[in-house]
């Protein structure tokens, strides 16, 4: 068999595509052998292909062989989990095109609900496979529930994101002319790097800042009119809701405990003072917005809001991506950390098998814990308990002013979570956090 293919003489330029053709002998001789006949590869078959399968085959199997014909589907098909989700300011990490393409490769598709940290602790979790509060206090609300009735949840720590004060160039410059905030050293970042001498953070003295409230100060009184603006508002820093945000209701815990001496209330009657002492510091600022990183960014967002309490990746991230736009880093906005600093601790609460699969997959994975580096988050090592230096690297290979914070600091200590949520309730006067629409299957 070998020998006849080794003999078989050479092909014919190859013709139009249609039916091969063998011309029969012409003369005396031995007979030819018959060229092999070709399979024609075009329209006419693959219409025919089409119209048989049409009559012979049900609708959706005529669909599926078609797709595997034209190479638009490969095999094995992947299972591909449709993931219910609600989800607070975290939701940032999961909306991102790139996060949601890494996630589909792993066999996960996202489908988040939005709504306020307290607001997932709180309403029905049925039907869902994750929840993801931005703060320790509404997951704990969650997590305490679900162990009380039987039906206790994992939970998984990807990243960490502090809790600042997002301000603009002319604020935090009058802020310090008046001994209330300092800029931070350039941190591992030089200047010339940086892009340039003007600093991106500065340390906010809480006390000081707070007692500019009390006593009912505007920034026109501190001289703002030196640095170009007019401004007759109350001084004070804007939250969201502290009936539906983790960042308001920790804004809240950080100003009852640098107002109270650096004290957390330790009874119910505590609570309640501690809650009334502090509430026109907090109600002062008018109807809270329900996105303040959203107002913050906006072109109108000076004039809205001068500072927003927001978190650290929000802004981060923003410099990140005007980076790469314009080549420097966006110098007309700034960071004010608190001097008692308190960092938040958003847990992602599997409620579902699936669920704890994609808690794993986020937190271990190392293509989307670069991808919450590049969104600004601290991302946690997966070897420890804590965060690496991988997002001070990123900021200054890029020629952003890395954030510093001082070892010396004092960490705010957030009331233990039924005082929390009691002076959640006075302050913002919410409706109670335990609901008896809950879910707990």
């Amino acid at each position: 068999m070998s020998a006849n293919r080794a003999e078989r003489p050479a092909r014919p330029a190859a013709r139009s595509a249609g039916p091969a053709r063998t011309d029969p002998p012409t003369g005396p001789g031995p007979a030819q052998p018959a060229e092999e006949p070709r399979l024609p590869v075009g329209g006419p078959v693959r219409s025919r292909l089409r119209r048989t399968l049409a009559l012979a085959l049900p609708v959706p199997v005529v669909g599926l062989v078609l797709l595997l014909a034209s190479g638009h589907l490969t095999l094995p098909l992947d299972r591909i989990v449709t993931i219910e989700a609600k989800m607070a300011s975290k939701r940032d990490f999961f909306e991102n095109p790139e996060v949601r393409r890494i996630l589909m490769k792993h066999g996960f598709r996202v489908h988040i609900t939005r709504m306020g940290s307290r607001d997932i602790a709180t309403q029905d979790v049925a039907g869902y496979d994750v929840v993801f509060p931005s703060g320790q206090p509404a997951a704990d609300l969650i997590t305490r529930a679900r162990a009380e009735a039987g039906h206790p949840a994992l939970t998984y720590r990807p990243f960490v994101s502090p809790i600042v004060l997002a301000t603009y160039r002319e604020y935090a410059e009058t802020l310090d002319d008046a001994d209330i905030a300092e800029p931070q050293p350039a941190g591992t970042s030089d200047s010339s790097a940086a892009g340039s001498a003007e600093p991106l953070y500065y340390t906010l003295d809480m006390g000081k800042f707070l007692r500019q409230t009390k006593q009912g100060r505007r920034w026109d009184d501190l001289g703002i009119s030196k640095h170009g603006v007019h401004n007759g508002n109350k001084i004070l820093a804007q939250t969201s809701d502290v009936c539906d945000s983790n960042s308001g209701g920790t804004y809240l815990g950080l100003v009852s405990f640098v107002w109270h001496g650096n004290d957390a209330p330790g009874n119910g009657k505590d609570a309640d003072s501690y809650a009334r002492d502090i509430k026109d510091l907090l109600i002062e600022q008018g109807l809270p917005g329900s996105e303040r990183a959203e107002t913050y960014l906006s072109v109108d967002g000076k004039s809205i809001a001068p500072i927003s309490v927001i978190y650290e990746h929000q802004f981060l991230a923003h410099q990140i991506r005007y980076e790469a736009e314009h080549g420097r880093p966006d110098s007309g906005r700034v960071l004010l950390y608190p001097s008692t600093r308190f960092v938040t601790e958003p847990q992602l609460v599997a409620l579902t098998g699936d669920g704890e699969r994609l808690g794993e997959l986020v937190t271990e994975d190392p293509e989307l814990q670069h991808k919450a580096m590049e969104l600004g988050f601290r991302v946690r090592d997966a070897t420890s308990d804590s965060t690496s230096d991988q997002l001070a690297a990123f900021l200054a290979d890029r020629g952003i002013q890395v954030p510093t914070t001082s070892a010396d600091d004092t960490k705010a200590v957030l009331p233990r979570l039924p005082l929390l949520e009691r002076m959640i309730q006075t302050v913002g006067e919410c409706p109670p956090a335990q609901s008896s629409r809950r879910d707990t299957k």
